[in-house]
């Protein structure tokens, strides 16, 4: 940033202006962000591209059979066995149920109703007994189902039976039990985390406040945003893109601040006027923040390319966020602390001409142990890596069932469990066959044998030329045995002549996401590396430096996705209620994991290297990166560990995907701060010394003519 725009932004007058706009901007949209999670879309269908196989179907079948349709069962079991006056009172109950308001008239099949029908009702050992009935809410499911839910716990209440909400009911009452609290727990319990650190990091009971004050605004003004985009622009947001957006919000903002403050801090010891020591300061800060924010929205929107409609709606959510961030970042914090001033400091005040305390550090320490020794160094701490990444071949991106989805057992797991061990299938549970009318009875008959499926019902017409029908799968929903069986379905029905078979359902959703998500891994992550090493080239203006950095970050992705392999396998067990056995993570993972580390662990880089460009200009490389690490190297490590913190809050909500990402970013990221930025590429840049520029000129025609102290004294206007 020009020094005569940064001095005119926290001028003695503008930052009173900066100030008004932004709570003008909190009053507006800070409103809306509370309605965020009114627009949240979780529906599994709305994630799938249109040229998947079972949105196809849900297409053809969307004049027959409503999608928002909520299959649900409603599980009772007694150990000693349903008496008559149980059974008596689960009918009239059943009947109760259909007068809950979203309950699909026709659609309650009491168990003795479906046993005179013969489609089961009761378990043979007569322990259990099943009321089927289904919602529709239209397009506002996920907001009622918790509601629905109360209301069938509140009716289905016999003194010694255990009763359980199933079928899609059950697991869409549990999912909206999980994000619950991501705009209010996680995100109070995320600034509890960064407020304590913060506290440490200053050493100041008050300083922390303005940072906080300033990532609060962020996080509502980019949370009122996001809400309009949902509402008005079609953008998908679901309960898992809001608790990134506010970690990730959280964790990069306080990052921004301690990077601006740090060098603010500096620049106090250098001025006497606070508005010329900011000026100063964004001045040198600002490019950084920029580029390491530019970073992250670039990368975030690179998910647009995603066939998955969550994952493409996850980008622009979190490039607002970070774009809103940034914003406030280098506006609202710099006109915060010229206006409170020096005694926000408090009790350490950086007061003019006293002496900088970097100069003897721990990391300048650090440096001074590197320097004799570089080569030595960055080639141990690459075979060390290395290792770590070994833990990758552990890693199963195949699915996960919905028993392993969660890190605790909800209860429509537990009603799962109680069909199964008594001979009864969740119906609830389907695959859905359209096909070419005449061909209705071959593709049935083709479906003869595939393992894991039920008996097919009769054919219904849902045009002159198409037809469907359904049969049940003996698995759970989102099973490897159940995507098997999907797609031994599809197998045999496309086999027919003529029949123009296409297969969907809950199973076939989630197999179709599996698929897509694997193609968005491929396509994506190669996408990111390049994007980002552009902006490097860019930044940088050298070519050998980008391409050595971006080689750190995959290796620094690597050794993060090993490690974590690790304590998914042996130490999550542990301390979480119910983890999945082995290192089974959701095809998604690799991607969200590799997207994060990788948009913010550059930012590391970018804090490090630009001070170290800025610093060779007067000092040469070698010396340059040395002054460079022990002026940043403590803001780094702190930013670091804030982030690694904030997403470690990810883990309060009970759902093991954002678990397994929290932590994967977190050991990512005090890996990258900790190793790999501070020790690491330090060691690289001392090795090579200036040949890191290449092909810049820059400190490999000497001599280097130091800058004049007088320039950097110069008086900026502050208005």
């Amino acid at each position: 940033m020009h020094r005569q725009i940064a001095g005119k932004l926290t001028g003695r007058v503008t930052k009173w202006i900066v100030l008004a706009f932004w709570i003008l901007a909190l009053g507006v949209f800070g409103s809306l962000s509370s309605k965020l999670v009114d627009v949240q879309n979780n529906e599994a269908s709305s994630w799938l591209p249109g040229s998947a196989e079972s949105t196809e179907v849900s297409n053809e079948l969307a004049s027959t059979v409503d999608p928002n349709d909520i299959p649900t069962l409603i599980i009772y079991s007694k150990d000693s066995g349903l008496s008559d006056a149980d059974k008596a009172e689960i009918d009239k109950q059943a009947q109760e149920m259909s007068q809950i308001d979203g309950v699909v008239e026709g659609t309650v099949l009491s168990p003795s109703q479906a046993a005179q029908a013969g489609v089961g009702g009761y378990s043979e050992d007569g322990d259990v007994a099943v009321v089927s009935l289904t919602f529709n809410f239209g397009s506002d499911g996920w907001n009622a189902i918790p509601d629905a839910a109360d209301q069938i716990r509140d009716i289905a209440q016999i003194d010694g039976v255990t009763v359980h909400l199933g079928g899609y009911g059950g697991q869409a009452a549990d999912a909206a039990e999980v994000f619950s609290g991501v705009d209010t727990t996680l995100i109070l319990g995320a600034l509890l985390v960064v407020i304590v650190i913060l506290l440490f990091t200053y050493r100041s009971p008050i300083l922390w406040i303005l940072p906080i004050f300033s990532v609060v605004v962020a996080y509502s003004v980019s949370g009122g945003v996001v809400y309009l985009l949902a509402k008005y622009a079609n953008l998908t947001v679901n309960g898992q893109s809001q608790a990134i957006l506010g970690i990730l919000v959280i964790g990069a903002g306080t990052d921004y601040a301690l990077l601006l403050v740090a060098r603010y801090r500096e620049e106090l010891r250098r001025h006497e006027d606070r508005h010329e020591a900011m000026a100063f300061a964004l001045h040198r800060a600002a490019p950084a923040i920029f580029a390491s924010a530019s970073t992250v929205v670039v990368g975030m929107l690179c998910l647009l390319l995603a066939e998955l409609n969550s994952t493409a709606g996850l980008g622009p959510v979190n490039a607002i966020g970070i774009a809103v961030t940034f914003l406030v970042m280098v506006t609202l914090l710099p006109a915060l602390l010229v206006i409170f001033g020096r005694w926000m400091f408090w009790p350490k005040r950086p007061a003019f001409g006293s002496a900088e305390p970097n100069t003897t550090g721990l990391w300048s320490k650090v440096g001074a142990w590197i320097s004799p020794k570089p080569r030595q160094v960055w080639m141990i701490t690459t075979v060390v890596l290395l290792v770590a990444c070994l833990g990758i071949l552990k890693i199963n991106a195949g699915g996960m069932s919905t028993e392993d989805t969660y890190t605790k057992e909800f209860d429509a797991i537990k009603g799962q469990k109680v069909l199964a061990a008594h001979g009864l299938v969740d119906n609830s549970n389907t695959i859905q066959v359209v096909v070419n009318t005449d061909q209705a009875e071959a593709a049935a008959q083709a479906l003869d044998g595939v393992e894991g499926l039920g008996t097919p019902t009769q054919a219904k017409p849902i045009s002159d030329t198409r037809s469907y029908f359904e049969a049940p799968i003996e698995a759970d929903v989102s099973s490897p045995s159940a995507y098997d069986t999907v797609q031994a379905s599809r197998d045999a029905v496309h086999a027919v002549d003529g029949a123009d078979a296409l297969v969907g359902g809950g199973s076939a959703f989630y197999l179709d996401t599996k698929v897509a998500s694997n193609h968005d891994n491929k396509l994506i992550i190669p996408t990111v590396l390049l994007v980002v090493l552009l902006i490097l080239i860019f930044l940088l203006r050298a070519l050998a430096a980008p391409l050595i950095l971006m080689a750190t970050v995959v290796l620094s992705f690597g050794a993060a996705m090993g490690l974590s392999a690790l304590v998914f396998d042996y130490f999550m067990p542990l301390i979480t209620e119910h983890w999945p056995e082995g290192v089974q993570v959701d095809p998604g993972f690799p991607l969200f994991a590799f997207v994060f580390l990788v948009a913010l662990g550059i930012d590391y880089n970018i804090f490090l290297m630009t001070r170290v460009r800025e610093e060779t200009a007067t000092h040469g490389t070698r010396k340059g990166s040395l002054i460079a690490l022990s002026s940043t190297g403590g803001v780094i490590t702190s930013a670091g560990i804030v982030l690694a913190a904030t997403f470690i809050v990810l883990g309060s909500i009970p759902f093991v995907f954002l678990s397994e990402l929290g932590v994967a970013v977190a050991l990512g990221v005090l890996l990258d701060t900790i190793v790999v930025r501070s020790v690491l590429v330090t060691a690289i840049n001392l090795d090579l010394g200036g040949k890191i520029w290449w092909p810049s000129a820059l400190d490999r025609k000497p001599p280097i003519e130091p800058k004049e102290p007088a320039e950097e004294q110069e008086s900026v206007p502050v208005g």
